[in-house]
């Protein structure tokens, strides 16, 4: 559809692009990115034939951009410029109605059924059918936007050209007109190449991404290869992480502010200090978020929690809605539950068992409670009911030191393995099989750390911080037992 072609072009004598290549297909939502002053408005500029260009060529559909006439080029291209103005009062419909001047043999002589229905079907498709009458000076500044767009759309253009179409649109209005663009690109066929600012949406929406530095172009590839952490650190010259969105196949990237940096002296220490055994409730309490990755009925998934709970139920709780009957616990309490991982456990949780295990650079405290009476053997769970009954070993691991997110699974997967080896040399059974059980049918885990001092990049079994998790998880899995058997043999 489009091809640029080693081209060189700017404002002045010093070019402000060089030796831009690129190409985009029919239907494709392509996005460019690039530190101000990166050349991303000049290469829209000479797409739109607005500027001229120095050397190489841009051709549409295998033609010369320079032998089309203007109202050909109309017909092809549209632009919706960053800031939209509009400097006589008409009304919605008469704006978008502009947008048929390309077909036009004189100034709205020939108005036929085709530009009525062409007006009428964008004005419907971008929602601004119910203001049409209305004065255009009259509408905010989302409504406005849509109606330009709707101007542009009206062109019946095979290409639509944006420079930072969501710039001073509010959250709603950024998604809607994305949305909008997405639905036309991938339904209508129409190629969309727009500027863009905010790196996330361009990640969400676009199939590909052209990144420009210093007038030249980085990487043009798709937006996982484009955003990586590193390039955008180096092309853009601040600090920021790189995320997974946590519903769509997209990356996301993250500022971490200069202030997130600053390391208390000494780094925060969790350990038995900040826990609190109450009635048939055990609270850990930070005084800042830590990074925490649980399968806690609050706080489940990745977050950043400053509040731990672990409380005891009767083994007749209902569990039809234990999200929402938990959440409203931890707020009677006196907690939220948006920065609180929330567990229940059917044990007594005084028979809880904790040790603090220091290392030389890094430290882990662990907390466990750990009933058997719901005990599974996972390799043959099939063979239970589907009925959900309170967890009975709940663990958490705290660690004094600074977690990769692959430290954070391996975390999981070394305290999972320790628990399991427990249950094994405590001679815990599956009551349904009568084979060894490997944990029981709810059990909870949480890791968290402080995301201070030491760097712990892995914590594989035999990596030093997983050697301790293991130790400590085995020894305060086992005492956790025999506290909970003893109280059953009373």
């Amino acid at each position: 559809m489009l091809s640029v072609q080693q081209v060189t072009g700017g404002y002045a004598t010093a070019p402000v692009v060089k030796n831009i290549n690129f190409e985009v297909g029919r239907g494709e939502l392509f996005g460019i990115l690039g530190p101000n002053g990166s050349g991303k408005t000049t290469i829209l500029k000479m797409l739109s034939g607005i500027l001229p260009i120095k050397s190489g060529g841009i051709l549409i559909k295998g033609k010369n951009l320079s032998e089309y006439t203007p109202k050909e080029l109309a017909r092809i291209i549209a632009v919706l410029p960053q800031h939209s103005s509009q400097a006589f009062s008409y009304t919605v419909k008469e704006t978008v109605s502009l947008g048929r001047y390309a077909y036009q043999k004189g100034w709205f002589q020939n108005w036929t059924n085709e530009d009525e229905a062409t007006v009428n079907r964008v004005m419907e498709q971008t929602g601004i059918s119910k203001f049409q009458d209305h004065d255009i000076q009259q509408l905010s500044g989302g409504e406005r936007q849509r109606v330009f767009l709707a101007q542009a759309l009206a062109q019946e253009p095979e290409i639509l050209l944006l420079d930072e179409p969501t710039n001073h649109l509010d959250l709603s209005y950024q998604k809607e007109l994305l949305d909008l663009l997405a639905v036309w690109s991938k339904d209508c066929g129409l190629t969309v190449i727009s500027i863009f600012h905010d790196l996330n949406l361009a990640g969400l929406y676009c199939d590909r991404l052209l990144l420009l530095e210093n007038g030249e172009v980085n990487i043009n590839h798709v937006p996982n290869e484009v955003l990586k952490e590193d390039r955008i650190r180096e092309v853009y010259r601040t600090r920021i992480e790189k995320l997974p969105h946590p519903r769509v196949p997209a990356p996301q990237m993250v500022l971490v502010p200069e202030r997130s940096h600053v390391r208390e002296e000494p780094p925060l220490r969790i350990d038995a200090n900040r826990l609190e055994l109450r009635d048939g409730l055990i609270v850990l309490r930070s005084p800042i978020p830590l990074r925490t990755m649980s399968s806690g009925v609050t706080g489940s998934g990745s977050g950043w929690n400053r509040i731990f709970i672990n409380r005891h139920v009767s083994k007749n709780y209902d569990c039809s809605d234990h999200r929402a009957e938990m959440a409203e616990y931890v707020r009677k309490i006196g907690f939220e539950p948006g920065e609180t991982v929330g567990m229940m456990t059917a044990v007594y949780v005084e028979d809880f068992s904790c040790k603090l295990y220091e290392e030389e650079t890094f430290s882990v405290y662990i907390v466990v409670t750990a009933g058997v009476g719901n005990a599974v053997d996972a390799s043959k769970s099939e063979v239970h009911s589907h009925h959900l009954t309170p967890g009975t070993i709940n663990t958490w691991v705290f660690v004094n030191g600074n977690l990769t997110e692959e430290a954070f699974i391996q975390c999981i997967m070394t305290a999972t393995e320790a628990k399991t080896r427990a249950l094994h040399d405590q001679q815990v059974k599956d009551s349904v099989t009568g084979t060894i059980a490997t944990g029981t049918s709810t059990d909870s885990i949480l890791i968290a750390a402080t995301q201070q001092g030491e760097n712990l990049e892995y914590a594989g079994t035999i990596t030093p911080l997983g050697k301790v998790i293991g130790k400590g998880v085995y020894e305060c899995t086992v005492m956790a037992i025999q506290n909970s058997q003893r109280r059953i043999k009373k």
